[in-house]
């Protein structure tokens, strides 16, 4: 799909599964350093993504306080959270399943033709 699209219409992410206490998982968006390493957003969140491997941690926008970038945080007790039981399928399968019927996969897919400005297909 990247033959159609200029470097500019497409944002690029790297996804992480992450959890909350007590197994309850989600994909956290990463930023992307090869398109602007210097933004406090991506580099504070980076940092933190990076922390959050070794103890839990939560990062909160600072935007509300007029301040740019993410506060990173972490638990005052290390064992306050059991350890997450991360589940088998693989990064891959899990992000397919999450975002089945939402990814562009094809030429003629709807959601391509409408960034292209194309007349849709009616089926």
């Amino acid at each position: 799909m990247l033959r159609y699209l200029s470097g500019g219409g497409i944002e690029k992410y790297r996804l992480a599964l992450a959890s909350k206490p007590h197994d309850v998982f989600f994909l956290a968006h990463v930023p992307d350093l090869t398109n602007n390493p210097d933004n406090i957003w991506n580099s504070t969140n980076l940092d933190g993504c990076q922390q959050a491997k070794r103890t839990w941690t939560k990062l909160t926008s600072q935007r509300g306080e007029g301040v740019e970038g993410y506060d990173i945080n972490y638990a005052q007790d290390p064992d306050a959270f059991p350890e997450p039981n991360w589940p088998q399928q693989s990064l891959g399968n899990l992000i397919e399943v999450t975002f089945s019927g939402l990814m562009i996969d094809h030429d003629d897919h709807p959601g391509l033709l409408r960034l292209l400005g194309k007349r849709q297909l009616l089926t």
